[in-house]
């Protein structure tokens, strides 16, 4: 049934305002990141008279950016190559294989999705294991809380890919990894990036694990660098709102790349045989 052109119009001017709702906040704060200090405090769409581009360079030297930055990737990066190698072999196994095991450890799986994590367990975990205050530590535990939803994507991908293609590799000669490799991974492109994009965004803009589970600044992520910065500059928003955006830059060019894929992605469930 085909929407009347009103109905279409409201439609329209509704899902403007909530557009207006997410897009004023952000305009804001990188309006008020190149103010003075006293122009930023109104919270306005006015234009700066005089643009501060040194507010950016002043946030990086003061608030330890550079470092953060390094952390940042350190953690994001292995945290993301090992939840996505791990979630695209484990699911593998779990959408070819149809026994009590596999059926037992994918509900085991969906079940990681809803469990809360819980901070004083993980605590005492990370203790046991010497790994208190380390990268590591940090990543194993980014890990954990994202392999559970990705093996849940990659599986539903993989269960649409048809049997038929599994049986020609072995004709062919290949083994269960050589399979993998050489016909399900290159299937596997447009939710591969999806994924990575998406716990992309979750690790980077992660602030309760790594203020936790790093017990020294200088380990601290560039989500930590607000809080501290904030902290030091609470009445000097032009430099609040800097921090904000050279936080948040980096993820936001990641999505931009990968975005053609996301859509693509989450539909992947249909597979041409």
């Amino acid at each position: 049934m085909k929407m009347s052109r009103s109905k279409l119009l409201v439609l329209e001017a509704v899902m403007l305002l909530v557009s207006l709702l997410i897009l004023i906040p952000l305009l804001i704060m990188i309006l008020g990141s190149f103010k003075t200090s006293g122009e930023a405090q109104s919270f306005n769409l006015q234009l700066p008279k005089v643009w501060q581009f040194e507010n950016y360079v002043t946030v990086f030297k003061e608030g330890g950016m550079g470092t953060a930055f390094k952390n940042s990737l350190i953690v994001t990066i292995l945290g993301v190559a090992l939840t996505v190698m791990m979630a695209a072999l484990c699911s593998f196994v779990l959408a070819r294989k149809s026994t009590r095991f596999t059926k037992g450890l994918y509900g085991f799986m969906l079940l990681g999705m809803i469990a809360p994590f819980s901070v004083v367990p993980t605590i005492s975990l990370i203790q046991m294991l010497n790994l208190s205050g380390t990268y590591i530590g940090v990543i194993f535990i980014y890990v954990g809380i994202n392999v559970s939803y990705s093996t849940f994507i990659f599986t539903g991908f993989i269960k649409s890919v048809p049997r038929e293609l599994d049986e020609a590799a072995i004709v062919d000669g290949c083994g269960p990894y050589r399979m993998f490799i050489r016909v399900i991974l290159p299937l596997l492109q447009p939710v591969l990036v999806t994924n990575v994009i998406i716990v992309t965004m979750a690790i980077w803009n992660d602030f309760m694990i790594p203020l936790y589970f790093f017990n020294s600044v200088s380990k601290w992520t560039l989500p930590l660098t607000v809080y501290n910065f904030f902290g030091q500059y609470a009445s000097e928003w032009n430099l609040v709102f800097a921090d904000l955006v050279l936080t948040a830059l980096p993820v936001v060019l990641v999505y931009f790349w990968g975005q053609k894929y996301i859509v693509s992605g989450m539909t992947a469930g249909a597979v041409k045989g």
